[in-house]
């Protein structure tokens, strides 16, 4: 069968190619340290898991709405509100089989052929790939170290062209942990408003943030910034749920049905009874999240301060989620090739920069026990002693 074109246009995975080479190593009873996972290591909450067995108790096995149980949307939308102090509806969410659904769904409902959407980068695997598939063109801007991976309001200025249609902000980013500072929000909401294009601002890891980063949605920016803005979120990074595939999007009422309508002909309604976990991880006190978010900052303070002792290589300590991207472009190698070899000489998983757009560039995540993350420091201290 000949295939449609557009799925020659995408680029597999590097980061499930690699996390999937990992596990068959570990099946076959191979020690592999696997820093390539993005998700916690954590089991899902007790209470969070309770709700979702007391939901299938009760039979709620059925079809539910395609944007989602009402009273799940009602609950994002006051924690949105309460997190943002604007005013958020049900009306304005929608439910999704986890945040990438809700992007994708964005990304099929607004982009026409040849509209262009700023991504920056490093970027997370996905965004340039579902671009694509909605016949877009993603513009790629690189970012430095020197500016923390980020996007200044004049990169951002020039990017922009009778074309652009979207800008997507990911804070904390992965795959370099960086936090935009409110005014860096502040700054980048002026030239949205002023450019009248729309945003959508990924923040999936907005409650994983360290020592004295601050989280500001685009959103709540400016003035005008609420109406320009589509947060994409969900529970899997905070409340350990990735295979739960909960996510969510909120945004303008009339987007919303549309997204609905694609979903109720492609999904449709999300799990039903997960959607009771969810409920149960709003309602209930956020001791868990914090209980997770102090384990990460605990692991990340060992991995930068073992990664910042290797000579040959180098990275800038992150202010949110849980991965580090190291700089390799002093080994003169591809980051493919270091992965490959990382892999196979010393057992350890990382992911290529090459996935998100920079290729003198490694992400490990510190989403693992410390006793992992010290023996790991220490075997690919050796390896990169071996190739400088």
């Amino acid at each position: 069968m000949k295939l449609a074109a557009r799925v020659e246009q995408v680029t597999p995975s590097l980061t499930l190619a690699i996390s999937a080479k990992a596990k068959a190593m570990k099946a076959e009873g191979i020690d592999v340290l696997n820093f390539s996972v993005g998700e916690p290591d954590f089991d899902t909450p007790k209470h969070i898991v309770a709700a979702a067995k007391e939901a299938l108790d009760e039979g709620k096995t059925r079809y539910g709405p395609a944007a989602g149980e009402q009273k799940l949307r009602q609950l994002i939308a006051k924690s949105l509100s309460q997190q943002t102090s604007l005013s958020y509806q049900a009306e304005n969410i929608i439910v999704t089989n986890g945040g990438k659904q809700s992007l994708y769904n964005l990304m099929m409902a607004t982009i026409e052929a040849g509209d262009e959407v700023i991504i920056p980068a490093p970027y997370w695997v996905s965004y340039p790939e579902m671009v694509k598939l909605a016949e877009g063109n993603p513009v790629i801007v690189p970012t430095y170290g020197d500016t923390g991976y980020k996007i200044t309001p004049e990169l951002l200025r020039q990017s922009i062209t009778s074309k652009t249609k979207l800008f997507i902000l990911n804070s904390p980013s992965n795959p370099t942990g960086m936090v935009y500072s409110p005014d860096e929000i502040r700054a980048l909401a002026k030239v949205i408003v002023e450019a009248g294009i729309y945003v959508v601002a990924d923040e999936i890891y907005c409650k994983i943030i360290y020592d004295d980063a601050k989280h500001l949605s685009i959103a709540a920016a400016h003035p005008e910034s609420y109406k320009y803005t589509f947060i994409s979120s969900g529970f899997a990074k905070a409340y350990a749920m990735t295979g739960w595939r909960l996510g969510y999007l909120a945004g303008d009422t009339q987007v919303i049905k549309s997204l609905t309508r694609i979903q109720g002909h492609s999904t449709s309604n999300v799990c039903t009874f997960a959607q009771y976990g969810a409920i149960a991880a709003l309602e209930n006190s956020q001791e868990c999240v914090e209980e997770m978010r102090l384990a990460f900052a605990k692991r990340r303070e060992v991995m930068y301060e073992m990664l910042s002792n290797i000579s040959g290589i180098s990275c800038i300590k992150p202010d949110g989620a849980f991965y580090m991207y190291v700089n390799i472009g002093k080994l003169g190698i591809t980051s493919v090739d270091f992965c490959n070899a990382l892999l196979e000489d010393k057992q350890i998983a990382g992911v290529p920069g090459i996935a998100f757009g920079n290729d003198d560039h490694i992400r490990l995540s510190y989403a693992t026990d410390l006793g992992t993350i010290e023996t790991g420091m220490k075997r690919l201290e050796e390896f990169v002693r071996s190739h400088l």
